[in-house]
């Protein structure tokens, strides 16, 4: 009798299964592993909707036609732009807004710098009674300055001139922006300009060769804090203009408003069109907010 030998092979083996890493035994649960996302998104989702539900109105007004109720803005016109920048001189307003606000940014700019360099290479007398009294002028409101600054420039000749409203705007922002500056100096190594000095150059030659590049981030930033603040200002420019030619978009959207009757969708276009700058200007100076803090920081 033949007998075959089976061979019979033995069910292989199941594959580890992989590993979940190990968490440390002193490692920390972070409070977002341990917090829902929904707990998390459910609330940045309501802020995000109450925030846009403005602008989407205002949209709604300026671009759906007069008169209209419906909740989406067709058929689009835009005849309350064209109303507002021809027949109510926006277009005179934002001439003048932008001569203001780019005077304003390169008066405070320039001013502040030399002034910033003084506070932070320089020690003289009562230098911190001097920073204290910039530190405090910041605690007093703009209308406090108008009586005096009306005198001022009443004497000078000054009145219903756009460089007026300049000069106040710039007094105004010095303090806050010669403060920041100064900082930003301090934050740039002094041996850079002794360094320079060595080589042969002035002080004002190793300024602007070493010290300016480094604060671009700073300038910047306080630049554009300057534009924006005199671009949105009202008071000023509505005491010490008095011709309509003169007058800037605060003043102009002021116009729009009256004691009888408001005319919604001329408002919500003139918004807008004062926004419209704002929104680019924080859309540039993103980045140099986030990096301007760090300026004259150098690798060694």
């Amino acid at each position: 009798m033949i007998t075959e030998d089976v061979t019979v092979s033995a069910p292989a083996a199941p594959a580890p299964a992989a590993e979940r890493p190990r968490r440390r035994p002193g490692a920390k649960r972070r409070a977002w592993d341990e917090v829902p996302r929904w707990h998390i998104y459910l609330p940045l989702g309501v802020y995000l909707l109450f925030t846009l539900i403005p602008f989407y109105w205002i949209l709604l007004f300026a671009l759906r036609p007069a008169g209209s109720t419906s909740l989406v803005p067709w058929p689009m016109t835009f005849e309350h732009f064209d109303k507002v920048w021809t027949e109510r001189s926006f277009g005179t307003y934002f001439q003048n807004s932008v001569l203001i606000a780019v005077a304003t940014l390169v008066m405070t700019t320039v001013v502040a710098l030399a002034g910033g360099y003084a506070l932070a290479r320089f020690d003289f007398r009562s230098k911190r009674g001097f920073m204290l009294a910039l530190l405090c002028s910041q605690f007093v409101p703009g209308a406090l300055l108008l009586v005096p600054l009306f005198q001022i420039f009443a004497r000078l000749r000054m009145i219903n001139s756009l460089g007026s409203v300049v000069i106040a705007e710039t007094v105004f922002q010095l303090p806050l922006s010669m403060i920041l500056i100064s900082g930003f100096i301090r934050n740039v190594p002094y041996s850079l300009e002794e360094a320079a000095w060595v080589d042969g150059c002035g002080r004002f030659t190793s300024f602007r060769i070493v010290v300016l590049p480094l604060l671009r981030p700073g300038l910047i930033a306080v630049g554009s804090f300057a534009f924006v603040h005199a671009w949105n200002h009202f008071l000023f420019a509505l005491m010490f203009l008095s011709d309509q030619g003169k007058q800037t978009i605060p003043v102009g959207l002021n116009t729009l408003m009256s004691a009888d009757s408001v005319d919604l969708g001329a408002l919500a276009a003139g918004g807008i069109i004062a926004a419209i700058p704002v929104v680019v200007v924080f859309a540039f100076i993103q980045k140099w907010l986030i990096t301007g803090f760090s300026a004259g920081a150098v690798k060694g």
